[in-house]
């Protein structure tokens, strides 16, 4: 049974940890709940600290420091390094070396949790079983200039010792005055907060690239999940944010979940971040439009020369006339939005919600197809 497992390659350091952590949050935490009056203040801390250090891996970490999405003053990077330190995801330059690595091979294999091999391995799998020797980390020399970035780097552990453990534990101890009360502080606002925002950032290395539409490209697995949005401040529109890694938004439509971007934004407003870069809405539509031109030929192409009824092909044809005409127009329009990035030209908000519109109806007529060929098969 443990033959095949490469107990040589086994971070057990990082083995313990996981789940050891784990454990507790399981077994411990409920066990304490159950015996003790968990008090408000508490859950105040663990709503403060997960959020904290979840912000401090979204909108730090990965579109600060990562992708360089926007800049930031002082008392921003200070409190993305504390707190992103007590996520427990290890040092800012290691984490943004694996995540460059990730867009730059994604799906191959130098990606560092390519979910080629298997859903486990890319949530949490990659974290267990190290590659040895493990890849240089020569795409992060940008950051190695910050000196606080390097503090981080030094003493990362000490810091996610202090900050995410012992501060929250001297907290309940003196908020409460006996050791139940700190204890309930370390377990919650320390132990539970910290799988949670692990696994919510695991997730976005495995559910994003397992479940999910793909509306800007297929070429890659990423996805996007409002689902894994809800849980990850925003980070789980991840078709788009493979497609236009460099954007500080990554749910781009204005009724999309993405408080990391409000953040950005309204930091901004007060001077805090500047320099916000953004893909041009020609741009996105541009991705959109190509990506519904693939899936519609791909649809066409393979409804062609399948054998319905009667029946059947007397409602299909005016969704196959719809479609042929379309990916026509498709190509059409898909010159003239290029023709548009090309000199930057800003299309009006107008004429994108037209196009999108036709995008969703082809793709209506698409769903037709589709239910149609599940149809026959079932027959």
């Amino acid at each position: 049974m443990f033959k095949k497992i490469p107990f040589e390659r086994v971070e057990w350091t990082t083995f313990f940890f996981l789940f050891g952590t784990l454990a507790l949050s399981v077994f411990a935490v409920p066990a304490y709940i159950y015996f003790h009056d968990v008090g408000a203040f508490t859950w105040a801390l663990f709503a403060f600290y997960a959020i904290a250090t979840g912000f401090s891996i979204t909108l730090g970490y990965h579109r600060l420091y990562s992708h360089l999405a926007f800049k930031a003053k002082l008392p921003v990077r200070l409190f993305v390094t504390i707190f992103g330190a007590a996520a427990w995801e290890n040092s800012i330059l290691n984490w943004c070396s694996d995540h460059r690595r990730h867009h730059k091979h994604v799906d191959h294999d130098d990606d560092p949790y390519n979910i080629n091999n298997g859903f486990w391995y890319a949530h949490i799998g990659w974290l267990l079983f190290k590659l040895k020797p493990e890849p240089p980390m020569d795409n992060v020399n940008d950051l190695r200039k910050s000196k606080l970035v390097m503090w981080q780097h030094r003493y990362v552990h000490l810091i996610a010792a202090f900050v995410g453990f012992v501060l929250p534990t001297l907290l309940g101890w003196l908020y409460y005055g006996n050791w139940q009360g700190a204890l309930g502080c370390f377990l919650i606002a320390g132990v539970l907060r910290t799988v949670f925002v692990q696994h919510a950032t695991f997730f976005i290395n495995s559910a994003c690239h397992y479940f999910g539409n793909r509306p800007y490209s297929s070429k890659h697995s990423a996805r996007d999940s409002w689902v894994m949005a809800l849980l990850t401040y925003g980070e789980g529109y991840h078709n788009y944010h493979h497609e236009f890694q460099h954007d500080y938004r990554n749910g781009v439509k204005p009724w999309q979940w993405d408080p990391t971007k409000w953040s950005i934004w309204l930091l901004s407003k007060v001077g805090l971040t500047s320099d916000l870069r953004r893909v041009s809405d020609a741009k996105i539509l541009l991705a959109e439009l190509q990506e519904a031109r693939r899936r519609i030929d791909t649809g066409i192409a393979s409804t062609h020369g399948q054998l319905f009824n009667e029946t059947m092909r007397a409602h299909l044809q005016a969704s196959m006339d719809y479609l042929e005409n379309a990916s026509e127009e498709f190509s059409t329009l898909c010159n003239e939005v290029q023709v548009a990035v090309a000199e930057k030209l800003d299309l009006s908000k107008k004429k994108i919600a037209e196009l999108r519109k036709e995008i969703d109806v082809a793709l209506d007529h698409l769903e037709v197809l589709h239910a149609a060929r599940m149809m026959n098969h079932a027959v």
